[in-house]
């Protein structure tokens, strides 16, 4: 049957911690915007509040949660094919905890399906995941201090001054409400890099039976 593995036991797990937090190393040292634990725990809250608030049951939100946690191991691995290395590890060291199989298996394939460069939202725990992590936009994620040196992932992180993902439920919109300084980042820079995901957000919204909305500098853009 597998024993009942909860997100808090996932938070505190050394071996999952060490594998993020190496990840984040990694990219740190490539010049790439934060992937440490503390985006990690960003992406895991905000993943189980989007299925909560849907009215999914508790066990789905606990496996929103524990994928939006996990979905980052395989930058460990490289950052290229992160999704599937790392839905691989996510496979064994869950088996390895003792969750039932058919768990894993939704996890595994959420975590999988997360980057835009292959991915998409095959079931509502995915959807989920993609939406809390495409929607983690944020100025503290610049891990490059020296501005001189930003890139456009850099320049377009530091120009935002708030992100907020606002459910309506009697209208069947999730809308994705993003502030930007545009003496840093133009919102023609935003949507040179995250045009896909974007469309990658819109289809997850439609595999929950909502429609997506991106509100930037209060202007419509999708």
């Amino acid at each position: 049957m597998g024993e009942k593995i909860r997100y808090k036991d996932i938070r505190k797990n050394k071996e999952i911690n060490m594998l993020i937090e190496r990840g984040n190393s990694v990219l740190k040292s490539m010049g790439y915007t934060d992937h440490s634990v503390k985006h990690a725990a960003k992406v895991a809250v905000r993943a189980g509040w989007i299925l909560k608030s849907l009215g999914y049951n508790e066990h789905d939100i606990e496996l929103g949660r524990i994928a939006g946690y996990m979905h980052d191991i395989g930058n460990s691995v490289n950052r290229s094919d992160h999704a599937h290395s790392g839905a691989i590890l996510a496979y064994q060291i869950l088996k390895d905890l003792k969750m039932p199989l058919e768990d894993v298996l939704v996890v595994m394939s959420a975590i999988g399906h997360h980057d835009e460069s292959s991915g998409t939202a095959v079931d509502p725990i995915s959807a989920a995941l993609i939406l809390a992590d495409k929607t983690d936009v944020r100025r503290n994620r610049v891990q490059n201090h020296i501005k001189e040196n930003f890139d456009i992932h850099d320049r377009v992180n530091y120009a935002a001054l708030s992100s907020k993902l606002e459910i309506n439920k009697d209208k069947k919109i999730m809308q994705m409400n993003l502030e930007l300084d545009d003496n840093i980042c133009s919102l023609m820079d935003y949507f040179e890099i995250f045009l896909e995901r974007m469309i990658m957000c819109k289809r997850a919204a439609e595999v929950l039976g909502y429609k997506f909305k991106l509100i930037a500098n209060g202007s419509k853009l999708c």
